[in-house]
């Protein structure tokens, strides 16, 4: 039976009369594990921030567990884009999964067995629990980042939001995150950002493309509606339209080479009109 964790309708968002998202129109299943992707400025971050009622739609309507945003956080994990915890941040990593519990008046360090328990069983989800006594700052960039997502599942979270968790993390670390994720169980709905186009290789369950407007289809496989809503069309013959179809071919193209030819379309004699 299908169960929406989130659903938006007509919503729209501005900032300063700039429109970021206009007339989005999604709807997100528990279980699904959901890539949102599309350029920078976008729109994507926006995006996430009004599921976490983090932001207010301005027009539209969006509803998290059938009820507006931010009325159910202990049900919520979320892995910012740029987490406060620093790569030189003295504490361990239990201590920082540990710091994904609500403090209330704790202070210090001090967590009861049961809350200890909890962070074992969200680090060895995340695969990391053998991490748990090593300081963050001797970790590498995709440990780090999987400790990040332990301290987002501590609570157990029905619904985990990732906002660029790949960023600036090597390929093995990567693979470890994304194995991380997909493994993880069927009651657990996550929605993942990133610029990455070749996460759609991997298990993800449905792909939205946003660029102030949004498109969402089922699978992992690109539509060249999507490509053309997030890099405009482009004539055939033009190196970029080819790279625009091996995408769609493949859904597996490394989207650095695609940004570094559509920064440049003049110089590769090619037209370009935005969408």
């Amino acid at each position: 039976m299908y169960e929406p964790i989130i659903e938006i309708r007509n919503l729209t968002f501005s900032y300063d009369s700039v429109p970021a998202l206009t007339e989005v129109n999604l709807r997100i299943a528990r279980g699904e594990f959901i890539a949102v992707i599309g350029p920078n400025g976008g729109g994507k971050t926006t995006l996430m921030r009004l599921i976490l009622g983090l932001l207010e739609p301005q027009r539209g309507q969006v509803h998290v567990f059938g009820e507006p945003p931010g009325n159910n956080p202990a049900r919520i994990g979320y892995v910012p884009q740029h987490s406060n915890t620093t790569q030189g941040f003295p504490a361990s990593a239990e201590q920082v999964v540990l710091m994904g519990l609500a403090q209330g008046k704790r202070r210090g360090f001090r967590f009861t067995q049961a809350e200890r328990e909890a962070a074992e069983h969200a680090m060895r989800r995340a695969g990391v629990l053998d991490l748990r006594h090593r300081r963050l700052n001797e970790l590498s960039g995709g440990q780090r980042q999987r400790i990040l997502i332990a301290r987002a599942l501590i609570t157990q979270p029905e619904l985990l939001i990732l906002d660029e968790p790949l960023s600036n993390i090597d390929p093995y670390g990567r693979q470890c995150i994304l194995e991380t994720l997909t493994g993880l169980d069927s009651n657990t709905t996550v929605v993942m950002v990133s610029h990455d186009l070749g996460i759609t290789a991997n298990a993800v369950t449905g792909i939205i493309a946003v660029n102030q407007f949004a498109i969402a289809t089922p699978g992992a496989k690109l539509t060249p509606a999507m490509l053309e809503l997030m890099y405009g069309t482009h004539e055939a013959g033009c190196p970029v339209h080819a790279l625009l179809q091996q995408l769609v071919d493949s859904s597996n193209i490394d989207s650095t080479s695609l940004e570094s030819n559509k920064a440049n379309p003049t110089a590769q004699e090619c037209h370009h009109e935005p969408h």
